[in-house]
């Protein structure tokens, strides 16, 4: 650490926000305290009093200790580090954090003889101020799905981003133009889940602060702009055996999966709609779960299949891997892979018998007609009902998640009493004013 004069320590909070501190170097490794009530705060920054934020007994400290093996060069000049820490408190990990949930999944799977390893894609938009002190869509009208270069990024920001993220030890696999114009498809190379997650969490940051230095504002709200394609994320996992071999791949199969990926694309399936609120943690994001889109609604697999929840891409053999389409841009990266593995983990220690695969387009007469809910309340009560994904995930990260997500829906329609705003799919300034600053 001696390249450095002072480390910013981040971690992720209950809303994904990237919550630290900027410490001296010779003190980062001591960690640093922060009131666990932040864990109780909205966006608007009121205070409620939810389970982990401990408002009720004198606002005591959570810890915050740097990983040191995530330790590596920050993007706000070559004298400061940057590590994501874990939380604990009274020397226990403190079981509301998402970095917590994340290492008792991996945690799972290694009783089981499994380390996983995750890629995750993000998709963002490029904004410019108005004129009118709002924002809207980067002026690229030369941008094309899969397009590259000064016609989709004219002033190179992406190249700054792509080159300022590799220089802070996060690996990019590919940048492109997405869909629609200023929008952006961002991955990151496959990697140990914890990395992954720590790797998507500070790139969102990075993106966002490099954006800001050319006058712009990158966003990864789900649906931020009317009659757009949405953002999301996407998780794509696998896993190594104790033999160095991909598990999922199995050679002699038809379909070349293993027992193993069928059970993990069952458990997948099942808690389909309980991971929803997770995976799509804001009002916002139920503006882009909507059908005939390619937001991953429906409880289903098909291999090379975008138009259901979870796509077997063509790669066999080390290649091997499944792909949650769902989450919505805003997810929190370490909740998502959680949420991700843990219900791929219930196929397999269940024995769930897994659906057959999409066949047909799927849209006209899918494979299933379970689906993703329509609103946020209506996912969270999807998630409260599966005792078994709630235990799984972790019981306190959950019961935090849903008491501020009921707050947060009970403010948006205090300030838009009817939720379907024209068809559903119209965001509001209050989605705006709540999240675009955020994420």
């Amino acid at each position: 650490m001696t390249e450095f004069d002072r480390i910013r320590v981040l971690w992720p909070d209950h809303l994904g926000l990237a919550r630290g501190k900027y410490l001296p170097t010779h003190l980062a490794p001591n960690g640093t305290g922060h009131a666990a009530a932040v864990f109780s705060l909205q966006y608007d920054r009121s205070f409620a009093p939810a389970p982990g934020s401990f408002i009720d007994a004198g606002f005591p400290d959570v810890h915050a200790t740097m990983d040191p093996e995530s330790l590596r060069p920050g993007w706000d000049d070559d004298r400061t580090g940057v590590a994501v820490a874990d939380l604990s408190m009274h020397h226990e990990p403190y079981t509301f954090s998402s970095r917590h949930a994340l290492r008792k999944a991996i945690a799972d799977w290694h009783e089981l003889g499994y380390t996983p390893k995750i890629g995750i894609e993000l998709e963002g938009y490029v904004l410019e101020p108005d004129g009118d002190g709002g924002w809207k869509p980067w002026d690229t009208p030369g941008s094309y799905v899969y397009g590259t270069g000064p016609l989709v990024d004219p002033s190179g920001l992406l190249d700054d981003i792509m080159r300022t993220a590799g220089r802070s030890g996060i690996s990019v696999e590919s940048i492109n133009a997405e869909f629609d114009n200023a929008q952006f498809e961002m991955t990151l190379e496959y990697t140990d889940a914890l990395k992954a997650a720590d790797d998507a969490f500070l790139f969102r940051m990075l993106a966002r602060e490099r954006a800001m230095a050319h006058g712009l504002r990158m966003t990864f709200m789900g649906q931020p702009l009317n009659n757009l394609s949405g953002s999301g994320v996407h998780v794509n996992f696998s896993f190594v055996d104790a033999d160095g071999n991909n598990p999922l791949a199995d050679a002699a199969a038809a379909d070349g999966l293993s027992s193993l990926a069928h059970s993990c694309l069952a458990g997948l399936c099942q808690h389909h709609q309980a991971m929803t609120a997770l995976l799509c943690p804001t009002v916002n994001a139920y503006r882009r779960v909507q059908m005939g889109g390619f937001a991953g609604v429906r409880a289903s697999w098909g291999y090379d299949h975008r138009a259901v929840g979870n796509r077997v891409p063509p790669p066999r053999g080390v290649g091997t891997r499944i792909e949650n389409r769902t989450a919505d841009g805003a997810v929190s990266t370490h909740t998502a892979v959680a949420a991700v593995l843990q219900a791929a983990r219930l196929g397999l220690v269940n024995n769930i018998e897994c659906p057959s695969p999409e066949q047909g387009d799927g849209f006209e007469n899918p494979v299933t007609d379970v689906l993703s809910a329509n609103t946020l309340p209506e996912a969270l009560r999807h998630l409260e009902a599966d005792a078994t994904f709630v235990n799984a995930v972790g019981p306190d990260l959950v019961a935090n998640f849903v008491f501020i997500k009921d707050i947060e829906w009970a403010s948006f329609t205090e300030a838009n009493p009817t939720w379907a705003n024209d068809d559903g799919t119209v965001t509001t300034a209050w989605e705006l004013d709540t999240y675009q600053h955020y994420h």
